[in-house]
């Protein structure tokens, strides 16, 4: 009778980082052409933030990532996934959507479509 040999195959992983999800402070402004967001995301890269717009909802995540050499010895400003959700009006043009990020802020301009813009009626006389 032959000897059974069990073969086990062990694989090392890196045990996954528990990256803190964190709410960016926001300002928004609204005015006859635009609403305009600020949302305060220091330390992360414009590659590494997603702005998804979808059936009235404005979804913004950003990834901060943060190298270190060396072990931690006290750590308060590591890595962290900002996260934040808004319901936004369906007469926002998707299409003219733009986002610029400077100094930590992401600026968001979401501009209104023509039909949402406030007119004037002229009134005219018979």
């Amino acid at each position: 009778m032959g000897e059974r040999a069990n073969i086990v195959h062990v694989e090392e992983t890196i045990p996954e980082k528990n990256i803190p999800k964190v709410t960016p402070l926001v300002d928004i402004f609204e005015n006859e052409d635009e609403i305009l967001l600020f949302a305060d995301m220091p330390g992360v890269e414009k590659d590494d933030i997603n702005i998804n717009i979808d059936n009235g909802t404005l979804s913004l995540s950003g990834l901060r990532k943060m190298e270190s050499s060396g072990a931690v010895q006290w750590e308060e400003f590591g890595e962290a996934e900002y996260q934040r959700t808004f319901s936004v009006p369906q007469t926002i043009d998707v299409g003219k959507v733009s986002a610029e990020m400077q100094d930590g802020v992401l600026r968001l301009h979401l501009p209104k479509s023509e039909a949402a813009k406030p007119r004037q009626i002229e009134i005219k006389t018979a």
